[in-house]
């Protein structure tokens, strides 16, 4: 990405793959997680909480003995407009993704819809509105 070329799925799946090993160790444990990522396909969010092969086990081999565990994913959707999106992008000093990319990642972004567990929050709110709707909703749940 940050050469301005964007990523395709042979380049996500081992990064989300380990995501998906780190969070399955972490909520195994005991640990509430919070992941910020842009799991912009349904099958990027479904590795993150089933692994590679559509099982909750590790995406590398575990072996015999391991246990299936049950990893429930609430995903954040904080949706706006390509505009506001990409005036933000300007902004940032540094960052590894250039704004000249947001719109392969409009094209690839396939917005969560029932059944998967998500929320949709605008980006025009304020960051503490945003904050707030997301723990309003995780204490629901």
């Amino acid at each position: 990405m940050g050469k301005g070329i964007p990523l395709n799925d042979q380049d996500r799946i081992p990064w989300l793959c380990n995501l998906h090993d780190i969070l399955l160790r972490d909520v195994a444990s005991g640990q509430h997680v919070v992941l910020a990522c842009s799991a912009l396909k349904k099958m990027y969010r479904d590795i993150l909480t089933q692994g590679k092969d559509g099982a909750a086990l590790k995406c590398e081999e575990l072996g015999k003995e391991a246990k299936r565990a049950e990893m429930q994913l609430l995903v954040v959707h904080l949706s706006g407009s390509f505009e506001v999106i990409s005036g933000r992008l300007l902004k940032r000093k540094g960052h590894f993704m250039p704004p000249e990319l947001l719109q392969s990642q409009f094209e690839t972004l396939e917005p969560p819809a029932a059944p998967e567990n998500f929320i949709q929050i605008s980006v025009d709110k304020n960051v503490s509105e945003i904050i707030a709707t997301i723990m309003e909703t995780l204490k629901m749940k």
